[in-house]
């Protein structure tokens, strides 16, 4: 049976699901937005583990314990800077959900909840973000690898964006 997709207005940290998804920087040392909110509540040994990774190329994607959150694992993946399109943003948006997905499913996660990745300080239009994210997730779905999929979103608007493009067939 395909995964249920689902656009939640929420606060990532929050969830209890397998694994949340964290919108990270290359270093994987923590940051601004979701990367530092999830560094935060996760604790210390997020840190600590997240230095044995020597971070993570943007486009491609790390997983660590959950620590202090109620997610089990954190995948950690670098989304692009919005550059105006013309510097691959679309493929590499792309790939962080392929890749995050295929660690996840590596790693027996059925559950899973993504942020918004590159649609906070990275710039990316946020539309364009939202229907590769669905996109991707989508594909992902159809086989029995995940039984939900999450978009966490931190307002009424990317709630809305999620829900319109979710609803397109």
């Amino acid at each position: 049976m395909p995964a249920q997709l689902q656009a939640l207005h929420t606060n990532i940290v929050t969830l209890e699901v397998d694994a949340i998804v964290n919108a990270a920087n290359t270093s994987l040392l923590g940051g601004g937005g979701v990367d530092g909110a999830i560094h935060r509540a996760a604790g210390p040994d997020l840190l600590a583990e997240c230095r044995t990774l020597h971070g993570c190329e943007t486009g491609q994607a790390k997983i660590t314990r959950g620590y202090l959150l109620p997610a089990k694992h954190v995948i950690h993946t670098v989304g692009p800077v919005w550059q105006g399109g013309h510097a691959g943003e679309p493929e590499l948006l792309a790939s962080c959900y392929r890749t995050s997905l295929a660690l996840a499913i590596k790693n027996s996660i059925k559950t899973i909840a993504y942020p918004a990745i590159s649609c906070g300080v990275y710039g990316y239009p946020l539309q364009q973000a939202v229907a590769i994210a669905v996109r991707e997730c989508r594909a992902a779905a159809r086989d029995d690898a995940f039984e939900k999929i999450l978009f966490a979103c931190f307002d009424a608007h990317m709630l809305a964006l999620y829900e319109t493009e979710l609803a397109k067939p």
